[in-house]
């Protein structure tokens, strides 16, 4: 998984850094298991705008990733390693022995060819899905249930991992990759290795076009704004624009937005760094 650097011989390329793709085996995804997917450039169902700075961006086919991994006592090989657009992650097409085919996440490190195995009584190898409480202390595992039968909900992006760090009585101990540490039934299911596609973090667009492709709009600041438009906006000159905060009013950079009597309280152990 390297990052293709390019030279400067136009202006979108002096800083452009991207995926070299390297890892990819098929140019065409599994039609089985496409569905479309509406953009809705940032409006709600009435058609007013909710959300700015969305709109535009390439057509996407939404591509239907198993998050359960509940087919259970049935192997299933890995076909191809593809590239999804709507995650950062690489995903895997698997087809399993009695002949149905799954995308998963795929591991860092996953080649075509290997076996993968989920469920209760599987070796804690990587790809493979089971159980937290059959999984060594110390493994790093991604793709974690949060209740059992849910679906994985936590460490699906690229590069993240969590670290099973103990188990008390029917609880497992997750180290998060936000530095939250906090408890999560033993029975919830996790996928051993880190997720792939690890450098995604050093790619750089180096043109606004790329951004657009991705359906992003430009974003201008509150700061350049005008008082009626934003808090933070008027001023003579370039006036820093006060405390930083939402075009709401919501505070930001310090203020806690979390709601004090959330009932997942009681499974945060240490709270994430700030």
């Amino acid at each position: 998984m390297a990052i293709k650097k390019y030279k400067p011989v136009t202006p979108g390329q002096r800083n452009k850094a991207i995926s070299a793709f390297d890892e990819i085996t098929a140019k065409k995804p599994y039609k089985g298991l496409l569905t479309p997917l509406k953009s809705t450039g940032g409006r709600n169902n009435t058609g007013q705008m909710t959300v700015r700075y969305r709109g535009g961006g390439h057509k996407r086919m939404y591509r239907i990733i198993d998050f359960l991994r509940d087919k259970d006592a049935c192997k299933a090989t890995v076909l191809t390693i593809e590239y999804d657009p709507n995650r950062s992650a690489r995903i895997a097409l698997v087809q399993y022995e009695d002949g149905e085919k799954r995308y998963i996440i795929a591991p860092s490190g996953l080649q075509v060819g290997q076996t993968v195995e989920s469920g209760s009584g599987v070796a804690p190898e990587m790809g493979n899905c089971l159980p937290l409480s059959e999984i060594p202390v110390g493994t790093l595992v991604h793709a974690i249930e949060l209740r059992p039968g849910q679906g994985a909900a936590m460490a699906r992006s690229a590069g993240t991992f969590a670290q099973l760090a103990a188990r008390e009585g029917k609880y497992a101990i997750l180290r998060l990759p936000s530095g939250e540490t906090r408890m999560v039934p033993a029975t919830c299911r996790a996928t051993v290795g880190t997720v792939s596609n690890a450098d995604h973090n050093l790619e750089s667009d180096g043109k606004a076009g790329r951004t657009r492709h991705l359906g992003r709009r430009p974003h201008n600041r509150g700061v350049v704004m005008n008082p009626h438009d934003h808090p933070m906006g008027g001023g003579e000159g370039r006036a820093s624009g006060g405390h930083p905060r939402s075009r709401k009013g919501l505070p930001a950079k310090g203020y806690k937005t979390r709601n004090p009597k959330a009932t997942s309280n009681r499974f945060i152990i240490e709270r994430r760094k700030k």
